[in-house]
């Protein structure tokens, strides 16, 4: 029987003895065993550390984004080798679709995301902050990448999402990662990593594998190290208490299974396209992947004069779910992930008839379509009602981890918001209705008690990723039970994996620390117009100062016709008492072409085009009469990729403008964007 091989130190071993039987779900033949009886996981984790992480560290956010592209298109150039591994986890098409195609997503958005971050190995964090009233000393928060490994326990539901979500976000960090699947289904996790490690995508150490037992591993976690886990609660509290983790404080991320739910607005009834969304959503969270998601709807919240009509509803589209052999067409659900598994789910269930009471589905028996159900791990659809939820513990305490949901009645919003909070802390909620105040009502109302909540009806149905698909860029986690962690989470996650530090000094120093010029650093001026020079060419802190123009009335005037903008304050001295100006002002945007006027090299040259403004403030009053003048400063630059081999080589350059009135006082700042052509 072929063994599982682990993927460390560069090399691919296979643990001593023979380890952990792994199974077919449909069949229940052993596919292959996995063993780690003999790894030095201290070994492994300082392979990662000082092999992996100095490589990762070194590279920029526009580096590692354009490496996890790279990864992206090399594995979806494999998807049909993984198709058939999947198969044997239980898996239909649909449910691998999410796994699979939904993991390689998530390594494509967190790629695109580099273009939110400098390209640089660190970022700022925030807005620098004057600690001094002279403006020679000021502050600025830095992230830097770990020094560690991001150590990732998976749970067995998602053996190829639940790592590529994870280690998109760890590698755009710059930090690496050992992953542990669960067990279970750790040879698909397997295959995907042999086709990673062979394409030769990663640099060593950035990615390594155990499959099996984690042995001693979290012995050896350092304070630079972060670990997350995704699993059941009772597990992740005993990891989390680890002697180790608690010495070193080393930063745990829980996502744990937790008992969410879908409420049915009050509005909703029988007939409106909200009524078939409640449906068709809840058919589909308890028969997608079986059932086995953590953010499966467990409980269903419906109105008390609604039941009757619910439940027949969906007992009716759950007996439509042809279950089977997972590679057949025919087929929408596969079975469990084993027998082990399955007779964990039947335990669960019978815990929970002892409030509710089995409205569709068998414990015992099910239909199959081209598969035996004494060698397969299948278990039909359960749907229970309990009629108490108020007083039973049981449906908000007890997870039963399959195609098992339970529907309760409400009496108004403000008890189905207490129902809700009964799960003590979910990772997700659903409410379907069409009614803008009861779902406003019930998001404030539950917040608190949810990591996501959506909100379903027909206007966004279409493009609606469903209650239970969490999403690159928004948090995945959730308080309480759910386990108190974020994953991903755009940005967000990224810096879960970033040492954040506070950077005190002169603005030239924090200048010349961040490559992002500082208010009153150092300023340099040449013969050389900044717009004159190519985006190689120009330093941070090259700088013009301007001749400078005094605004006159006819320049406010005029300024108002061409604009349009009349605004009293602008052109009526007869209403200007009572207010905070002491005669007609200019307007601010006439400041700013004023300033544009002065700043600007009128010549062809290497800028391109104005690209944007940010951070526009106008700080003091204009008035006719006042001569102005411009300090034009390179703040950043950003180089820009080739989206095409013939598109011209360039980057964006940040120029901070102060405009300043006779008095020396700044009038207006703000931050100009500019696409200027490279030489090369």
């Amino acid at each position: 029987m072929p063994k599982l091989g682990n993927y460390i130190t560069g090399r691919w071993i296979t643990g001593d003895g023979d380890g952990q039987s792994l199974y077919n779900a449909f069949n229940g033949q052993i596919v292959a065993n996995a063993s780690t009886k003999g790894l030095d996981f201290f070994s492994i984790l300082e392979y990662a550390r000082t092999v992996g992480n100095p490589s990762l560290r070194k590279m920029t956010f526009h580096e590692r984004g354009r490496m996890l592209r790279a990864l992206a298109l090399y594995l979806r150039d494999h998807l049909e080798e993984f198709y058939r591994v999947s198969y044997l986890t239980g898996a239909t098409r649909t449910d691998s679709w999410i796994d699979l195609e939904g993991g390689i997503g998530n390594l494509f958005s967190y790629a695109s995301l580099r273009r939110k971050f400098p390209d640089e190995p660190f970022c700022l964090d925030g807005e620098s902050l004057s600690l001094g009233k002279g403006g020679t000393f000021m502050a600025q928060h830095l992230l830097v990448p770990r020094e560690g490994v991001a150590i990732h326990i998976n749970a067995f539901n998602f053996p190829v999402w639940g790592m590529l979500e994870k280690i998109a976000v760890n590698l755009l960090a710059g930090v690496p990662a050992v992953v542990k699947p669960a067990t279970i289904t750790s040879f698909l996790t397997e295959a995907v990593v042999r086709k990673i490690a062979g394409s030769g995508i990663l640099p060593p150490g950035a990615l390594q594998l155990v499959c099996g037992s984690a042995g001693d591993m979290l012995d050896h976690v350092t304070a630079q190290d972060v670990i997350t886990f995704t699993g059941s609660a009772s597990t992740g509290q005993q990891l989390k208490s680890h002697p180790a983790i608690l010495r070193e404080n080393v930063p745990f991320n829980m996502e744990a299974d937790s008992l969410n739910c879908l409420v049915l607005g009050d509005d909703v009834e029988p007939g409106m396209p909200e009524w078939d969304l409640f449906v068709k959503e809840l058919r589909k969270e308890m028969t997608v992947k079986a059932g086995q998601k953590c953010t499966a709807v467990r409980r269903i919240f419906v109105p008390e004069d609604k039941m009757e009509d619910a439940w027949k509803a969906l007992t009716k589209s759950l007996s439509a779910t042809t279950i089977g052999n997972p590679e057949n067409e025919k087929v929408r659900m596969g079975p469990l992930a084993g027998q082990s598994q399955r007779e964990e789910v039947r335990a669960q269930v019978r815990r929970l008839l002892a409030s509710s009471q089995l409205l569709y589905g068998s414990l015992d028996s099910v239909d199959l379509i081209d598969a035996d159900a004494n060698k397969g791990a299948f278990l039909s659809p359960l749907l229970l009602l309990n009629e108490t939820p108020l007083t039973s513990e049981e449906p908000h305490s007890i997870e039963a981890f399959g195609p098992v949901s339970t529907i309760m009645p409400y009496k108004n919003m403000d008890e189905a918001i207490v129902l809700s909070k009964k799960g003590r802390g979910s990772l997700c909620s659903s409410i379907v209705t069409a009614d803008e105040i009861i779902a406003r009502d019930y998001v404030l109302g539950a917040a608190t008690h949810h990591g996501r909540i959506l909100i379903l009806n027909n206007e966004c149905a279409k493009e609606s990723t469903g209650h239970g698909s969490p999403l690159p860029l928004l948090v995945h986690g959730g308080p309480g039970r759910a386990g108190g962690g974020e994953e991903m989470g755009g940005i967000r996650g990224v810096k879960h994996y970033m040492q954040r530090v506070a950077v005190q000094g002169s603005p030239s120093m924090l200048t010349t620390l961040t490559h992002s010029w500082q208010p009153h650093a150092r300023q340099t001026t040449d013969e050389k117009h900044p717009f004159r020079k190519y985006f190689e060419e120009l330093q941070i802190g090259d700088t013009v100062i301007t001749h400078k123009r005094t605004i006159t009335e006819a320049d406010i005037s005029n300024f108002a016709n061409l604009s349009w903008d009349h605004f009293y304050a602008h052109t009526d001295h007869t209403s200007i008492e009572g207010t905070l100006f002491e005669k007609p002002v200019a307007h601010g945007y006439l400041i700013l072409s004023a300033a544009a006027g002065l700043f600007v090299d009128a010549a062809k040259g290497p800028v391109m085009l104005n690209y944007g403004l940010d951070e526009c403030r106008f700080l003091k009053p204009v008035y006719a009469g006042t001569t102005i003048g411009v300090r034009l400063t390179c703040k950043e630059k950003i180089a820009q990729e080739k989206k095409e081999p013939t598109d011209t080589p360039r980057g964006i350059v940040k120029w901070y403008v102060d405009v300043y009135d006779q008095t020396g006082e700044s009038v207006a700042v703000a931050t100009i964007l500019t696409m200027v052509q490279k030489q090369s």
